[in-house]
């Protein structure tokens, strides 16, 4: 399969799972492997598609991110005295920026395995459904009505999808529904957090990688960067809109399927 063509496949993989709770890692692990595309290249350019979906997202809320660094919205019209603050976003990436950095070598050298990852998508899935059955009161129907300390409980959550597999979507998602957030909050809020935690990961990453781009691969990364913007952009606004008529727990169950072919997929060619 030429490079092109396996550009595309990985710029869709990345784009449709980077923020649905279902593990992109996991995905593209998996199909990395199924194209017999992995190694170093492999690594720098799932770097690069990140960095796509995470223009996605920044596209969907720019005024949001505007309006935390001050920018006056003349569209928006304040329900109440509370509002999402610069704060809230530092509580909740705090923790895993700090453990995420602390804990990176471990991280690449043992977690990125297809073993680890399948355990990251039970886990995360059952934690997803955990979450679920736990909800019971809302407290913030909006992310303005989001506390200080629900932003933090948000954050902790997210440092369990620092386990390749995990999902960080999923493991947000579900910690603000534990914080007491309704689902639509904290998928916004999950998405939000994005931004900066993924940018600043990628950033990270691609320093510590520079030295595998190359003049030959640059349509090869282009290409994946924007169908991975493109793919992303379609995702983040169809599963809003999914998250009206379905739960967390089917994106869950899904995932136990996904393990299940993944479990197989190993035993058949003997991955480790």
């Amino acid at each position: 399969m030429t490079d092109i063509w396996i550009a595309v496949i990985q710029g869709i993989v990345e784009g449709l799972t980077e923020f649905l709770p279902v593990s992109s890692t996991g995905h593209l692990i998996l199909s990395g492997h199924l194209l017999g595309f992995v190694g170093d290249k492999a690594e720098t350019f799932e770097i690069v598609i990140q960095l796509g979906a995470i223009l996605a997202v920044a596209l969907l809320y720019w005024r949001r991110l505007l309006r935390l660094v001050g920018w006056e919205d003349p569209n928006h019209q304040k329900q109440s005295q509370k509002t999402l603050t610069l704060v809230h976003i530092f509580l909740a990436i705090i923790p895993a920026m700090l453990l995420g950095f602390l804990l990176h070598g471990f991280i690449k050298d043992y977690l990125f395995t297809p073993r680890t990852v399948l355990v990251g998508l039970v886990v995360g899935g059952l934690f997803m459904i955990f979450s679920e059955r736990k909800y019971t009161m809302v407290k913030a129907r909006t992310m303005d009505d989001l506390t200080y300390r629900q932003a933090f409980q948000i954050g902790i959550a997210q440092c369990l999808a620092l386990w390749p597999g995990f999902s960080r979507s999923g493991a947000t998602i579900a910690g603000g529904l534990l914080s007491g957030a309704n689902l639509r909050t904290s998928a916004d809020f999950s998405f939000l957090i994005a931004v900066p935690m993924m940018v600043a990961a990628s950033t990270y990453d691609l320093i510590k990688n520079f030295d595998q781009f190359s003049s030959e691969d640059v349509t090869f990364f282009v290409v994946g960067f924007f169908v991975s913007f493109i793919v992303a952009l379609l995702a983040v606004v169809s599963f809003l809109k999914l998250l009206e008529k379905v739960k967390l727990s089917s994106f869950a169950y899904y995932r136990f399927i996904l393990a299940g072919v993944f479990w197989l997929y190993m035993v058949g060619v003997g991955l480790d």
